[in-house]
């Protein structure tokens, strides 16, 4: 529930589920990075149990385990993905 909000988006940092990211135009201008990635690569060993944690992963896999666990494996794959194109986007902005 909302009772545990900040404490899940941590975990969903953590697990590398969701990334921090900033971005300001005006730092070009400045001759700063105007893309700052501030969260690091999440830990993959945590990603699985972060979304059993989810009730609309959980009830996924309740109903269709191993159909949820290709699509689990496809979503860590993408969450990695993301991150790697995110550190790229800094190294673009340089």
């Amino acid at each position: 529930g909302m009772t545990n909000c900040q404490n899940e988006m941590k975990k969903a940092v953590e697990a590398g589920y969701w990334n921090l990211f900033t971005f300001n135009p005006a730092l070009k201008a400045q001759g700063k990075n105007p893309f700052t990635l501030t969260s690091k690569a999440g830990d993959m060993s945590k990603y699985q149990d972060f979304l059993s944690n989810e009730t609309r992963y959980s009830r996924l896999a309740r109903a269709f385990p191993e159909r949820a666990k290709e699509l689990f494996a496809k979503n860590q794959e993408a969450a990695e993905a993301r991150y790697e194109h995110l550190t790229r986007l800094v190294e673009l902005y340089k």
